[in-house]
């Protein structure tokens, strides 16, 4: 009955028996054989040499990936809902040690070229301005729209021309892979992204998220910087162990596309309630006060998201048993 954020859903039980595998004596911090094995385990997700790294929270991860990509008197271009504006109390102006976020608009959370181009273009090339030096999109977007391999490539092409960094925060970005049908290196370097945020713990992990570095020599200052910022852990095994887990046999995926699919139930139900295209797992529809709280009455639990909007999020365990009375209170409304 509770829709309201995958971050509460149970965690995967092949996670859970990874963290029981790993529960032995090994090398402390990142000098574990899990950890070590981290690299190649990426790099045949993405068909390319990688730089993976264990970190606790997606948040660490997007605030780290844009330290390496962006100097403290710099500045990242990203959607004005997006998350590291509105969700991470200043954490990637915090790790940076000072670039500011330059807010961009667009529909659905998701950037354009022109919508960058927008951003920046009061900016004066001198030293008495911000001067952009990175790009920070979300795939799938706050709204849960995916950006495609296409689109992606339309931001990388801008970003090279300009010698800009692009990251792509990628919180549920198996969702987005799942509902696109393209390669995770489609979506990724192959279309301009230098770092990925790829966040498992919404999607079935329990306490690891993988920052990935397509041009691994990034790599070196952010193991630096994980140190100072207190998150490498002395049993980092732990973490590694969950994200392989994750990768086995494409788990990750299967989580995002069975997450897909309840959402894709909801929004046949929702018809003209929708706000945005349901492209992955979560699904924001119309509803007035007192639908909320009839279907809460039902005991159904979700966010409010504005006014006269609910978001209802669909979490990898949800099965359609689950799913089908709120969507058919929904269709009742």
């Amino acid at each position: 009955m509770r829709f309201f954020s995958d971050n509460a859903a149970a965690v995967c039980p092949q996670v859970l028996d990874a963290l029981a595998r790993a529960n032995h004596v090994d090398t402390a911090y990142d000098g574990d054989a899990l950890s070590q094995s981290l690299d190649a385990a990426f790099s045949d997700v993405f068909e390319t040499n990688v730089r993976a790294l264990w970190l606790p929270t997606g948040t660490s991860a997007n605030s780290l990936a844009l330290a390496a990509l962006c100097p403290p008197y710099g500045g990242v271009v990203c959607h004005r809902h997006a998350h590291i504006q509105v969700d991470e109390c200043g954490a990637p102006v915090f790790y940076t040690g000072g670039a500011t976020l330059l807010l961009g608009e667009g529909p659905g959370a998701k950037l354009t070229p022109q919508a960058i181009g927008d951003a920046v273009s009061g900016i004066r090339p001198d030293v008495h301005q911000v001067q952009p030096h990175a790009v920070s999109i979300t795939n799938a977007t706050e709204y849960g729209l995916a950006y495609t391999p296409a689109e992606v490539g339309a931001i990388g092409e801008l970003c090279r021309e300009r010698g800009w960094g692009l990251h792509m925060d990628g919180a549920r970005f198996a969702n987005a892979v799942a509902h696109l049908g393209a390669s995770p290196a489609e979506v990724t370097w192959r279309a301009g992204v230098d770092a990925l945020s790829f966040g498992f713990v919404k999607n079935g992990g329990m306490s690891a998220e993988a920052l990935v570095f397509f041009k691994p020599e990034l790599a070196a200052a952010t193991l630096i910087r994980r140190k100072r910022a207190g998150l490498l852990f002395s049993k980092g095994r732990y973490l590694a162990a969950q994200l392989l887990a994750m990768l086995k046999d494409d788990l990750w995926l299967a989580n995002a596309r069975a997450a897909n699919a309840g959402a894709a139930l909801l929004a046949r139900a929702a018809g003209d309630r929708l706000v945005f295209p349901v492209e992955a797992n979560e699904v924001f529809l119309r509803l007035s006060a007192g639908e909320a709280a009839s279907l809460r009455t039902l005991g159904f639990d979700f966010y409010d998201w504005g006014v006269g909007e609910a978001r209802l999020v669909i979490s990898w365990d949800q099965s359609e048993d689950a799913i089908r009375p709120l969507a058919e209170a929904i269709a009742a409304l």
